[in-house]
């Protein structure tokens, strides 16, 4: 069921024997040449989807910004910064909160937001709520190692195949990632913003665009690259991590609710 397509008495009618809540919630940034920028939206609205055939849960409209600024270097990247995502989801949670929602289950798509959901779980959980963040690519590589990956590779790559094949940018599939050591060889690039010295692996903030011109970045994930990505198989990997949400969401929407603090 879909929040947006109901009016008020239907959700009265909802809450007399479930207080569960589903968001989607994603992300404006680039994911290499070879995807669209909304990538990170495009595949927790499609689990949305899938969810709905399997599950009663209320699903509510997505949330297709998010927390990602060390990708705004690439044109059309759009960023709400962490506290600007805190501040969206902690105005939803409280009004939703306010109509009698308890269970809260973010479906989110990048990796970025999880700061700002973790924040805003733990001021439902002061509140006598509950919140859950699925990340559906970690859980996907939980469900089967396989199917694991990283930025713009080939677990996102067959995701999105699974929405439209026709949103892939098939010549730039072999496009590589074009990474370089931009704080020079003694600091090699290692995964994300991560450099590695003396066999340890040491973030350092900085814009992806100073490690990369292409966006897609997997180097941690060794051999996902985007070209082994299928249609078949996004659609098998979404099929499944829908089975596994519908299942975690019956038994979430029984978990106990915590004592508000004062």
């Amino acid at each position: 069921m879909y929040l947006a397509k109901m009016n008020y008495l239907q959700v009265e009618d909802y809450l007399q024997h479930n207080d569960t809540i589903v968001i989607p919630v994603g992300s404006l940034e680039n994911h290499g040449l070879h995807l669209p920028l909304g990538t990170d939206a495009l595949i927790p609205e499609e689990l949305a989807r899938l969810l709905d055939a399997r599950s009663p849960l209320l699903i509510a409209p997505a949330v297709n910004y998010g927390a990602t600024d060390d990708l705004a270097g690439f044109a059309g990247t759009v960023s709400l910064g962490t506290e600007g995502l805190i501040s969206l989801l902690r105005s939803i949670c409280d009004q939703l909160y306010r109509h009698g929602f308890r269970h809260f289950i973010i479906l989110n798509g990048h990796g970025g937001n999880t700061a700002a959901i973790q924040t805003v779980g733990l001021h439902l959980y002061n509140k006598g709520a509950l919140l859950a963040n699925l990340n559906w690519w970690l859980m996907a590589g939980q469900l089967n190692p396989a199917w694991a990956g990283g930025h713009g590779g080939g677990e996102e790559t067959a995701g999105v195949m699974a929405v439209d094949p026709a949103l892939i940018k098939t010549e730039y599939l072999h496009q590589p990632e074009g990474i370089r050591n931009d704080l020079g060889d003694a600091l090699p690039y290692e995964a994300w913003t991560n450099v590695r010295y003396k066999g340890v692996s040491v973030s350092v903030p900085r814009r992806i665009d100073a490690i990369t011109d292409n966006g897609w970045l997997v180097h941690s994930f060794r051999g996902d690259v985007p070209d082994r990505a299928t249609p078949e198989w996004g659609r098998q990997m979404l099929a499944s991590v829908a089975d596994y949400i519908a299942d975690f969401g019956e038994v979430f929407a029984k978990a106990p609710l915590p004592v508000p603090q004062k």
